[in-house]
């Protein structure tokens, strides 16, 4: 064994807060020799029988040779780890590794015996489940590949724990103790159940912020006015079921209640002798701490901090900011904020509004997350002007849970995603961002979700790239066209401003996903109708020439015309366009309230004439027929059963463009029924450039450069700085030699291309590959830049390459200076790039487009998030503006897109296999009417970025 003076320095990246199974949050870290007393303390409250199935004996205190024993550890063979919460542990667990036999051993042996201790107080808050996550993730980076457990056959819960996580398991029984055995590799399941608690817990934790039974403001003034006094005045009103409590520490003495809401006074929140579920924190930034200490101490669950003055004001303010979040956390508390807008819930049995905002939004079934207090203003505000302030509207406007997360500390929208899944009173997520702060993890829960309900988002900050002043979040340099190929593949329907956010929402909150782009168009004016046609048609669906109800229309016209159009097998969606009639005795459209309740209830029954709801999607536009809006929504509070609200517009291009993203949504979601798959080549050699990797990437004193594995190579990879995830500079950029041999391993040929120095080596490269041959250059300032000239193709003979070469060099420059190179031609086609990179932030991003002029130029450019499936790659071809080059444009050959699909999904292998492979460029890449050639290639090696993805669950990091 390893003796103390090889103990490795403290493991700081194993420190990490989790959420727990009920909602709370404790740290885990490290056990170190400054525990001491936290353990022995920890050890006296653990009752008898728990210490009994640790130890398999009565063993009531620990000796001071065990204290010594279970604090020192050499973070190697011997490590600790301890779960805390208010500086106290609840939970303990350790490996120690063994050998064959059973006794204690060094590296290389790879089995560890593990065991833990759970403080009886907290059992069944998935403790130890957490504790298993982070010590499998330590044994695995300490070369660890299994543990070995012993317990009790009456430890059920502890033989739970083991057998619930998924990995591969052998159990045995003798001499009274069951034997666990489990292998440490990630399985399918082991990351499915660690992915499913990670979502029941976090989604526990906003439930306990939006649903609690009490809550205390701190910080309510004596008189009217201020923010405190607000939000309680927001909580009465909006008939909050819970209790409610007003502190402040300049209450006099004497003051039971304020007045005139005659809620409970306290001087501070010690003085409540009942439990309080939630803080509203309305007090300047500098007595927070203290503020948050006591609810803590009080046992709160959750605080929503309004004060400003943290990171949106500067260095000092970023600080405070993360105090803020560790003190919570310390407590077990989760903190929206701080400077947020606030929270709301319309749940009936809830009705919580401790926000800003002056009345509870109507309820409904739209969940809505802001990262800014003024959108989430403005976005209630026109939710709310939709239905004219009237209960009505419940079901097609209203809110079900609101929550405006200001600096977004802790609570970020990841974790309203987690709530929102599987909430049964949300059937939209509406999101306002303006900052992702885990790209991976929110595109990963952003695709589940979508999965069964739509996500709709607006990105802010989306040109310069950097998070809003109070956000501490990574930032990342993918370019915004590229976040919204991200968030498209992860089903997310993206729109610009927030009127389109709100007109969606209202919309798939509403009406039945189409079942495709065909729409029909009916109402009282032509003009209308065309205008809705162009909309159509501008948005990418299908529309039918619209029907013309003429002016004199009345509502029955309407009914029949509608009726037809949704029976009617050529149409997908409808959308119902009405003017101001032109009066002639009968009520129209315009002919004031009665006639616009009229035409509403018209529209209403046509589409209620399918049963509870109509099989296509029904949008109305209206031009200055102000109550036509309020009638389609129904009248007085939630819709009886059956009854469906229609959505209404003032203008076709809002009500087209709401229904143009539910139509993409709908074949999202019916692809996603059926995922991809991610194929296997039988030809890939993934051991193999794993093993060229490693000696590429060896210090310069390492193997020699002669190539991996005894390959001849050219020795000419460079150190490289800038390379992605690449902070200590220890990136290469691959010679081309070497960038042909990894590419090889996976399948992917490059077309040889031979140096030439001068005229005579230029003849005898081409005599090798075989006329007809290109003359290009190199040189990094002249690569793939046809438009300079500096391309000669189709040369059939030496003569023709000598004149070439000499003119090439009186134009560009010295041989030296070009980098010449001679190469085979290959067969006509379309020029396309194919690129792949590592964004530390994103992760691996996967990128297609056509060559020159239509990526570079005009950005015609698709990506997606490695790996990527066949459904991916034939989807990333599909998706340019240019695709139609590729498929036969006018009169041309189609091209062989199945050889460029594998050519993606060979790329997209080989940056997820070797996540040091953080860039690779192939380009041009000319796909001919049968295969494909790639002419250029070039890749840079990197130490990988870590995944904070892939390991064991856990919050952002303070």
């Amino acid at each position: 064994m390893r003796s103390p003076s090889d103990h490795h320095a403290y493991p700081t990246h194993w420190e990490a807060d989790v959420v727990l199974r009920d909602g709370g949050t404790a740290q885990i870290r490290p056990i170190t020799p400054d525990d001491a007393q936290r353990l022995v303390s920890f050890y006296e409250r653990v009752s008898d029988e728990s210490k009994y199935y640790r130890f398999f004996a009565p063993y009531p205190r620990l000796s001071d040779r065990d204290v010594h024993r279970f604090t020192h550890h050499d973070y190697v063979d011997r490590v600790g780890l301890a779960a805390i919460v208010g500086d106290e542990f609840i939970a303990t667990v350790r490996y120690d590794r063994i050998d064959g036999q059973g006794m204690p051993a060094a590296a290389p042996a790879d089995e560890a015996e593990v065991a833990f201790l759970v403080q009886d107080a907290h059992q069944g808050r998935g403790v130890a489940s957490a504790l298993l996550e982070h010590i499998a993730a330590v044994a695995r980076e300490r070369d660890i590949r299994r543990f070995a457990a012993e317990v009790l056959p009456a430890n059920t819960k502890m033989i739970k724990v083991f057998t619930d996580a998924g990995y591969t398991q052998k159990r045995s029984f003798e001499d009274g103790v069951v034997r666990l055995e489990f292998d440490l590799e990630p399985t399918d399941r082991s990351l499915a159940v660690m992915r499913a608690r990670e979502q029941r817990a976090e989604a526990r934790s906003i439930q306990r912020l939006l649903a609690p039974g009490s809550v205390a403001v701190i910080g309510t003034s004596r008189t009217p006015g201020g923010v405190g006094r607000t939000v309680l005045r927001n909580l009465l009103d909006g008939g909050f079921t819970g209790r409610v409590h007003a502190v402040n520490h300049a209450f006099p003495d004497d003051m039971a209640h304020l007045e005139p809401e005659g809620v409970p006074a306290h001087r501070s929140l010690r003085a409540i002798e009942e439990p309080v579920d939630l803080a509203v924190v309305a007090v300047p930034a500098e007595r927070v701490p203290a503020v948050v200490a006591e609810c803590g101490e009080h046992g709160v669950q959750g605080l929503v901090v309004l004060s400003a003055g943290y990171a949106e004001s500067g260095s000092e303010g970023r600080d405070r900011q993360r105090d803020l979040v560790r003190q919570a956390r310390s407590y077990g508390m989760r903190v929206i904020g701080p400077n947020a807008f606030g929270v709301s819930n319309t749940a009936e049995s809830v009705r919580l509004n401790a926000s800003l905002s002056p009345q509870l939004p109507n309820p409904g079934r739209l969940g809505l997350f802001t990262q800014s207090g003024a959108i989430g203003i403005a976005l209630l505000s026109g939710l709310h002007r939709r239905g004219a302030g009237l209960a009505s509207l419940a079901g097609i406007a209203g809110i079900s849970t609101f929550v405006s997360a200001g600096n977004r500390a802790d609570v970020s929208g990841n974790d309203l995603l987690q709530y929102w899944y599987d909430d049964p009173r949300t059937d939209v997520v509406l999101m306002y961002l303006e900052s992702i702060g885990n790209p991976r993890k929110f595109t990963r829960l952003a695709r589940r979700t979508a999965a069964v309900k739509p996500v709709v988002v607006v990105k802010g900050a989306r040109h310069t790239g950097s998070a809003p002043t109070g956000h501490a979040v990574p930032t990342t340099q993918i370019p915004d066209a590229t976040v919204s190929d991200l968030l498209r593949q992860a089903g997310v329907i993206r729109v610009d401003t927030v009127t389109e956010l709100a007109d969606t929402g209202v919309l798939l909150a509403s009406q039945p996903l189409p079942a495709g782009p065909r729409v029909a168009i009916l109402g009282n004016s032509e003009s209308l109708g065309l205008i809705t046609y162009d909309a159509c048609l501008t948005e990418g669906l299908r529309p039918l020439p619209p029907r013309d109800l003429t002016t004199a229309a009345a509502p029955d016209d309407f009914r029949r015309a509608l009726t037809e159009a949704l029976t009617d097998d050529a149409c997908d969606a409808v959308v119902v366009t009405a003017i101001p009639s032109v009066g002639d005795g009968n009520a129209g459209p315009g002919d004031g309230d009665g006639g616009a309740k009229a035409l509403a209830t018209a529209v209403r029954e046509a589409a209620q004439a399918f049963g509870p709801g109509p099989a296509k999607p029904v949008a109305v536009v209206h031009l200055e027929i102000q109550e036509l809006a309020e009638a389609l929504a129904g009248t007085g509070g939630e819709p009886a059963p059956g009854t469906r609200r229609i959505p209404a517009y003032p203008a076709a291009e809002r009500a087209v463009r709401a229904l143009a993203e539910a139509v993409r949504y709908a074949h999202w979601r019916q692809e996603a029924a059926e995922p991809g798959r991610v194929p296997e080549y039988e030809d890939i050699d993934e051991a193999g450039a794993a093993a060229d990797i490693q000696v590429l990437l060896a210090p310069a004193d390492g193997p020699p450069a002669d190539g991996p594995g005894g390959v001849p190579g050219d020795g000419k990879a460079e150190a490289t700085a800038g390379v992605p995830g690449d902070d200590a500079g220890l990136g290469v950029e691959l010679s081309a030699a070497d960038t042909q041999r990894l590419l090889a391993r996976y399948g992917v040929s490059v077309l040889p291309a031979l140096p030439a120095p001068d005229p005579d080596a230029a003849v005898r490269a081409a005599e090798r590959l075989g006329f007809p041959v290109a003359l290009k250059p190199t040189a990094a300032h002249l690569r793939h830049r046809a438009d300079l000239g500096g391309v000669r193709l189709e040369l059939g003979s030496a003569t023709e390459l000598r004149r070439a070469y000499a003119e090439l060099t009186d134009y560009l420059g010295r041989p030296e200076e070009l980098g010449l190179v001679v190469q085979r031609m290959a067969p006509r086609g379309v020029d396309t790039v194919v690129r792949a990179a590592i964004d530390p932030a994103a992760g691996a991003v996967l990128s297609f487009g056509l060559a020159g002029a239509p990526s570079e130029l005009l950005g015609d450019t698709a990506h997606g998030l490695v790996p990527v499936t066949g459904r991916d790659a034939a989807e990333l071809i599909r998706s340019i503006r240019t695709a139609p080059l590729l498929f036969g444009w006018r009169g041309s050959k189609p091209v062989d897109t199945a050889a460029l699909e594998e050519l993606l999904l060979r790329v997209s292998r080989l940056v997820d296999d070797q996540p040091e492979m953080v860039a690779v460029d192939l380009e041009p890449v000319v796909v001919a009417q049968q295969g494909l050639s790639v002419l250029g290639a070039s890749a840079r090696l990197a130490p990988p970025p870590p995944r904070t993805d892939l390991g064991p669950r856990h919050m952002p990091a303070y």
